[in-house]
């Protein structure tokens, strides 16, 4: 029996007493004046946050008149209906307004103040009064309904018991909340390295415009008269201001003017899907996409963009990605930006078809993580060093064709790779701008593995131990003189193991590529289909180890391979190439399911040409569940009868 269960057994074992909540608490009357209040103790409606978070610095204080008192263990509510979730425990004195009901225990009721917190805070009580508002334009919710909720009022050692257990869960929820953010912040950082990556183009390929260019209309708003009611009290027109804009789309506001505001100020509808880029003070650089057909203050640029040049989520990530840019435009004392020095912003101009394609990218980032086709890493480890692959990768590609052309930089990545097995990361790269971009165009030393023959004397040496018979307990050697294009069994040579051990630097494991580096034979090309068997590679040889061998096997064959190998072959009487020449060669990257139909294909014709027999794949959202379903049960009692 758990410690509330005793208490409840003890306390009230035939149920707890229910009041209605005028019977325990009534609403604050005190009035204080203005001037007694800040930006730090006053609470409007607008800065009391959402689904009990508490609340946040007013940005809008009175500065005459009378406000409503009230002292810690006072419960806020809002009390209009886009507002009705807002709840706060006051944890000071300060002063509201009508828009906040400021609900006072009574002296007489025994009620701990955090206890009837959490009965008010329950679904129960919100939709009961959201059942209860009234009003057309803006619904209210009902003082008089409100003071007729029935609430549970067990004796004190249980309320203190419940406000514990769910303070556990408090701290829980608030707990994972802290892991999860850390995630969701390391998360972010990837994400903006990729944005940014990915709209990082070739000049020369792709046209940089300015912004006004694909600008259909651009305009600011106005802000009403604070004196003139007229302009605000009932309000109905969405008014977004610069606090809204948070590199978001906006679905909600908390400020709303009315028709008689639009009519008679410089106040402008926008339609949805505007790019909106704060250009005041502080928030200045910031943008958002507006969801909801609204209006602004004069501190938002809105610009309509010409859909026929470009997506407006497109742009939207352009101006989120040159923020920094905007920033180092800003002017005067207080950093503001103005419509022209945001309109000549430069941005990269692609297709319509890739900007479609880069939307989708950023747009379902934490889903092409994890997409087997795509998957970007998550590691959270050594992820600076991560970023700065990719951003180097990246910028490099859009301005050469290339992955990587600095040889030192290439080294150097080369080098995190190994000591970080990072292949994963280059591979996701190479994969995200195969879905971006198309195929890619890459050196064959960042995708392969290039081995030559490396041993500690005369292969000539070796002669006298090469044994030519098939058993197991030797190694296969392979010797490139003797396959003109790929492996017949019935030449295979084999070595014992001081030949072997003497060949160890050149182990090959099957399935690798060889082609002839030196001789008349430079440049042919073959694969070992023996898988699981040891072998060494033997002189006048280089082994490429790729992750699709047989593609690059038939390509090493074709007229580009074979042209590509012709260029670094060197003009000596003997020709020949080295691995260094080897891994500069530009090899074509399609993906992967490209390159695997290809094979399919070649495989079948060359079987067909050599084989006459053959014929013609939350967290925080479950714990709050859990937590409002507990806290929704231990709030539960029988009524007593």
């Amino acid at each position: 029996m758990s410690r509330l269960d005793e208490l409840i057994q003890e306390y009230c074992p035939n149920g707890g007493h229910y009041y209605e909540l005028g019977e325990i608490a009534h609403y604050a009357k005190e009035r204080i004046d203005a001037s007694e209040v800040d930006e730090n103790n006053y609470v409007g409606v607008e800065n009391l946050l959402q689904n009990k978070m508490g609340k946040t610095v007013a940005t809008s204080v009175p500065t005459s008149g009378a406000v409503i008192a009230f002292h810690p263990g006072d419960i806020l509510i809002g009390n209009i209906r886009p507002y009705l979730r807002k709840i706060w425990l006051a944890d000071c004195d300060g002063g509201t307004n009508g828009d906040v009901l400021t609900l006072q225990i009574n002296s007489t009721a025994m009620l701990i103040p955090k206890y009837l917190y959490y009965v008010i805070s329950s679904e129960q009580f919100f939709l009961y009064d959201i059942q209860n508002s009234k009003g057309a334009k803006m619904p209210r919710g009902s003082k008089d309904a409100v003071l007729k909720y029935s609430v549970p009022v067990p004796p004190l050692p249980v309320q203190s018991e419940i406000v514990r257990i769910l303070d556990n869960f408090t701290e829980l929820t608030a707990e994972l909340t802290a892991e999860l953010t850390a995630e969701l912040t390391a998360r972010k950082q990837q994400y903006e390295y990729y944005r940014d990556k990915l709209l990082s183009f070739d000049e020369a390929q792709i046209p940089v415009v300015e912004l006004r260019s694909i600008v259909k209309r651009s305009c600011s708003g106005a802000t009403p008269a604070k004196g003139n009611s007229e302009y605000y009290s009932n309000g109905t027109i969405p008014w977004i201001r610069t606090q809204d804009v948070r590199f978001n789309e906006i679905t909600e506001v908390d400020s709303y003017i009315t028709e008689k505001a639009v009519e008679e100020i410089a106040v402008k509808w926008i339609p949805e899907n505007c790019v909106i880029v704060a250009i005041s003070g502080a928030t200045a650089g910031r943008c958002a996409i507006n969801k909801i057909k609204a209006t602004t203050n004069q501190h938002c640029l809105n610009l309509e963009i010409d859909e026929a040049k470009a997506l407006y989520k497109y742009i939207y990530y352009c101006i989120y990605s040159k923020y920094d840019d905007l920033i180092s435009r800003k002017q005067g004392a207080r950093g503001d930006l103005n419509s022209s020095l945001v309109l000549s912003l430069e941005i990269p101009l692609p297709a319509l078809d890739v900007q479609k394609r880069l939307v989708h990218v950023l747009d379902n980032f934490d889903a092409i993580c994890s997409d087997l086709n795509i998957g970007l890493p998550a590691e959270i480890e050594a992820r600076q060093k991560q970023y700065e692959f990719y951003r180097d990768a990246l910028l490099t590609y859009a301005a050469t064709g290339k992955i990587i052309s600095n040889r030192a930089e290439q080294n150097r990545i080369e080098q995190n790779r190994t000591e970080q097995n990072r292949t994963d990361e280059y591979n996701a790269l190479i994969r995200l701008c195969q879905y971006v971009f198309g195929v890619v165009y890459m050196e064959l030393g960042q995708i392969a593995e290039i081995t030559d023959y490396v041993a500690n004397g005369s292969f000539a040496s070796l002669k006298e131990n090469v044994i030519y018979k098939n058993e197991p307990d030797y190694a296969a050697l392979i010797r490139t003189t003797d396959y003109s294009s790929n492996f017949n069994p019935g030449k295979m040579v084999y070595i014992d193991e001081h030949a072997y051990e003497f060949l160890s630097k050149s182990k090959l494991f099957g399935g690798e590529i060889i082609i002839n580096n030196i001789g008349a034979g430079v440049g042919t090309t073959f694969r070992c289909p023996f898988l699981n068997i040891r072998m060494s590679l033997a002189p006048n040889a280089v082994m490429v180890k790729t992750d699709n061998d047989p593609f690059y096997y038939f390509w090493f064959r074709s007229k580009w391979g074979q042209d590509a190998i012709r260029k670094i072959v060197g003009k000596s009487a003997m020709p020949k190439f080295n691995k260094t020449g080897l891994r500069s060669i530009i090899v074509p990257v399609p993906t992967k399911e490209t390159q695997d139909k290809i094979v399919a294909i070649l495989e079948r014709f060359e079987a067909l040409c050599e084989d006459i027999s053959f014929g013609l794949p939350a967290e925080i959202e479950a714990r709050t569940k859990q937590y409002e379903y507990y806290r929704d049960k231990l709030l539960t009692f029988q009524k007593k009868i």
